[in-house]
Parts: structure tokens; C-alpha cells; sequence
């Protein structure tokens, strides 16, 4: 199985979302992660799609992507940054030592607290979000929240 970032362009009109899902659903692909966002001075909207697969279920994928009727434009050839971001909520009676040197290494900033918990973001390369959530496991959190990947191409 492999991981995969496809970048879909398709006309910002209602009902898409719901057919490139479908189109998932419907042939049993899973997606990992999507984020939708409007292009900016534009009447077009990017889906941002991690999916995982063999080569034969990726190579599918985007041939049914570019079936859809609304889709401009499908990259998934193209060198991308991607980004994600994670919130994780941790009580503040845990352990906290050592959490100044997590933060600094994992790009990670405390965004929100009270006098029971911390909220501390990430935003970064996927791998490090996933290695950054494993690390702050350690303390004990109450909740983990993550976004999708958004991705754009070079």
C-alpha cells in the first residue's frame, strides 16, 4: 500500500464533494484525509485527497477522478508541500517536564489554556504531525484533533 496526495481542481458549485466521495465509496477506496478550500479570484475550489493503494487503485482513482464532470484539473504526478496540522488537549496535573523541548522540536506552540488544560498546535510535514502525536501521548491527553493534509504542487 501506497500513500498518495492528489490535488483536484474542480468548478466551486454544490453537489462535488459529494461525487468525488462517492466515487470513493462506491468502488470501496478509503480516503485518508481531504480538505476543501475555494481558490482564491477564481470560480474553481482545490480538494486536497490522501488515499492509499497499490499502483492499480491509484492509477484508477485518478481515471475516475477525471470522469467527473466539474473536475478542471487532476494532479497527482507533482512534487507537493503538504502540510497538517494537530491539536492536542493535555490536563494540566500531568507531567509537564520535558514539554518545552517537544514543543521546540516539533514546531509546536501553546495556543490556549486554562486553569485545567493546555492546547498545544502543530503544523508541519505529515510524518512529523504523526511522530509529534505519538510523542504527546506521553501526556496523558485528553483529546487529539488533526486536520486534513493540505497540499499544493511546486
Amino acid at each position: 500500500m501506497r500513500r498518495r496526495v492528489i490535488s483536484v481542481i474542480v468548478l466551486n458549485e454544490h453537489g462535488v464533494l459529494s461525487r468525488v466521495a462517492g466515487l470513493f465509496a462506491g468502488r470501496g477506496y478509503n480516503i485518508d484525509s481531504l480538505t476543501v478550500a475555494p481558490i482564491p479570484n477564481s470560480e474553481f475550489s482545490r480538494l486536497s485527497v490522501v488515499t492509499s493503494g497499490d499502483e492499480k487503485i491509484l492509477e484508477q482513482i485518478v481515471k475516475q477522478l477525471h470522469k467527473i464532470i466539474p473536475v478542471y484539473k487532476v494532479i497527482e504526478d507533482a512534487k507537493f508541500v503538504e502540510k497538517e496540522m494537530a491539536l492536542v488537549k493535555i490536563p494540566l496535573n500531568s507531567d509537564l517536564s520535558g514539554l518545552d523541548a517537544v514543543l521546540k522540536s516539533c514546531n509546536a506552540n501553546v495556543v490556549n489554556s486554562d486553569e485545567k488544560v493546555l492546547i498545544i498546535m502543530a503544523c508541519d510535514d505529515f510524518d512529523k504531525i504523526e511522530n509529534f502525536v505519538k510523542t504527546m501521548k506521553k501526556y496523558a491527553p485528553i483529546d487529539i484533533v488533526k486536520s486534513g493534509s493540505v497540499a499544493l504542487e511546486i
